[in-house]
This record gives C-alpha cells, sequence and structure tokens, in this order.
C-alpha cells in the first residue's frame, strides 16, 4: 500500500480497529478513512453505500462487528447474528461496486468446529458441529468468509479473511457482562484487590485451554498481509478449492486455570480462586495452527506476560479517564 492510499478501517474504536489505526498511524499512513458508529451506521445499506461513494477508499479492513463473551453471546444471539451478517454484508458488497483493491474480513477462531483436531488448520472450517454458546456469530462470520471467497470466485475481487485467536489489549471491553476473559479477569482481580476480597469466582471448570494475542500483534499482521507481493497475496485469495483464510496467532496456549493465576500474578491478587462448575467452559480447546503465517514470514512479538501487564497498564489508565469523567459530570450537574 502506498502511503497515500485512502484505507478504511470499519470499526475504529474497538480493539482490532484501534490497533490497526495506530500501526498505521505510526508507519505513517497519511488518508485512514473512520467513521465512529454514531456517524455510520453500518447495517444500513444507503448509508453504507453513500460512504463508499463519497470517500471511494482503495483498501478496507473490516474490524466492525458485534462481539462479547459467553454471556452476551447466549443472551444475545439474534443480535450477534443479525447485525454482524448486515455489517458485513453491506461493507463487502460495497467494496466490490466501488472498486477495492484489497479488503481484509476480520473473524474469530469461533468458526471452526467445537470438536476439532489441533492445533486447527484453516482447512477445518465446516468440518463438524460448532460451539453452542456463540453459534450465531460464528455462522455469521463463516458466512463473511464465504462471501469474500464467492465474491473473489465471480467477481475477480482480493478479498482476504484473517482468523485471529482470542484478543486482549488497550481499548478492550471491561464489561463483566459482555467481555472476553482476559478483560473480565483483569478487572474481577483488581476490584477484589481493592476490597480486599479473599476470593474470585470465575464460570467453568478451568480446564479449557486458549491461545491468547496481543491486539498490537494482530495489527502488525493485518497490515504484513495488505502488503504482500502479488503473487503470495493472489496464492491466498484465488483459490477455487480453498477459502480466502489464514490463521492468526501466537501458536501457544493455556489453560484457564493458568490464565488466571497469570493475571492474580500481574494485577497482585493474592486470594483464591473458586471455579464455578455450574457455568459453561465453552470450547474445550482452541489453538490455531500458524503455519501459513510463519511461511509467509511473520510470528508474533509480544509474550502472554509483557502483553497482560500492558493491558492491566491501560486498565488502570481507563479507571483513571472513567473517574475523571464521572468528576466532570459530578462538578457540571
Amino acid at each position: 500500500m502506498k502511503k497515500n492510499a485512502r484505507i478504511y478501517v470499519a470499526g475504529h474504536t474497538g480493539l482490532v480497529g484501534s490497533a490497526i489505526v495506530r500501526a498505521l498511524k505510526k508507519l505513517s499512513y497519511q488518508t485512514i478513512l473512520t467513521r465512529s458508529h454514531q456517524e455510520l451506521e453500518l447495517t444500513d445499506q444507503v448509508a453504507v453505500a453513500q460512504f463508499f461513494e463519497s470517500h471511494k477508499p482503495e483498501y478496507v479492513v473490516l474490524a466492525a462487528a458485534k462481539v462479547g463473551g459467553i454471556y452476551a453471546n447466549s443472551h444475545y444471539p439474534a443480535d450477534f447474528i443479525a447485525q454482524n451478517l448486515n455489517i458485513q454484508s453491506n461493507v463487502i458488497h460495497q467494496a466490490k461496486i466501488h472498486g477495492v483493491k484489497r479488503l481484509l474480513f476480520l473473524g474469530s477462531s469461533c468458526i471452526y468446529p467445537r470438536e476439532c483436531s489441533q492445533p486447527i488448520k484453516e482447512e477445518y472450517l465446516l468440518s463438524g458441529s460448532l460451539e453452542p454458546t456463540n453459534r450465531p456469530y460464528a455462522l455469521a462470520k463463516i458466512a463473511g468468509i464465504e462471501m469474500c471467497w464467492a465474491y473473489n470466485r465471480q467477481y475477480g475481487t482480493q478479498y482476504l479473511a484473517a482468523m485471529p485467536t482470542n484478543l486482549y489489549g488497550p481499548g478492550d471491553n471491561y464489561d463483566l457482562k459482555s467481555s472476553h476473559v482476559i478483560p473480565a479477569l483483569i478487572r474481577k482481580m483488581h476490584e477484589a484487590k481493592i476490597a480486599n476480597k479473599e476470593e474470585v469466582e470465575i464460570w467453568g471448570t478451568g480446564t479449557p485451554r486458549r491461545e491468547f494475542l496481543y491486539s498490537d500483534d494482530l495489527a502488525e499482521a493485518c497490515i504484513f498481509l495488505l502488503n504482500l507481493d502479488e503473487s503470495k497475496y493472489s496464492a491466498l485469495v484465488s483459490s477455487e478449492t480453498q477459502a480466502p483464510l489464514v490463521n492468526v496467532g501466537c501458536g501457544e496456549d493455556i489453560t484457564i486455570a493458568e490464565l488466571a493465576n497469570v493475571i492474580a500474578s500481574v494485577v497482585g491478587f493474592e486470594g483464591k480462586i473458586n471455579y464455578n462448575t455450574a457455568m459453561p467452559d465453552g470450547t474445550p480447546r482452541k489453538l490455531l495452527c500458524v503455519e501459513k503465517m510463519q511461511m509467509l514470514g511473520w510470528q508474533r512479538k509480544t509474550n502472554l506476560v509483557d502483553g497482560l501487564k500492558i493491558a492491566y497498564q491501560e486498565y488502570m489508565q481507563y479507571k483513571q479517564e472513567k473517574k475523571t469523567d464521572c468528576n466532570i459530570l459530578n462538578e457540571i450537574s
């Protein structure tokens, strides 16, 4: 991508999108197109069409999505499938109409079957049943991959789907009802430490294994993919038999119990960790095979402990900013 290329990052205020914008700015890209949810409703077909007509992006990173953990997925399944289908359909279709050179669609490792050989290779897509707790979200993301592939085959577009593993980092969601495991545990551990609580409760048995990637590493991977030379990129998106899909992860996983202990150490919580086994575990294991990315020449830079330390400091800053905002509102009222 040329430094003055028009690059639209859909979902730039979220965990992934904000990391991509930071990375693009760090690399001196000059024309980064962004719109907040209030400025552009991506489920609105007409509004999306008008945006593409007005700004004509050359590259698109589709990081906008409705996301959440087990609680949110189980309580709002219709929202997860409907909103995500609308968002990606509108953006992908307008990208085709307006001649976008390359589009990168961000999915999730939950697209793969619940009972899957490990590590999970890209070709395992649609080889078994999905995890029930996030099935609507996963199906929407699978539809997005299929849409990219179908447009590539029918229209000769250059759309690629990147499937990141579990992510964490600056800009994460710390709402306990909708957050993923790392931000939820950081908040729980911190609040327990401040309140001098003797224990913290965690959903499930603690035995599921998960892989985690720092969000800035994913952002670097996204820009790396968009900048691949024509032959390598074409090999990813032009296959008639293989979906234009690439896993992005670190190739290592740990149990939720091990993760909880690491976060407790980083936060400084010294109490007991209790596991509520009446609550669901989710998929037993999700470890991505990242051989494809490694062969292309990319691998993660930030190890889990270092990433968690940065994430915790960011959470402390987030807490301070929230406190400041509350004080300002109190003074105004």
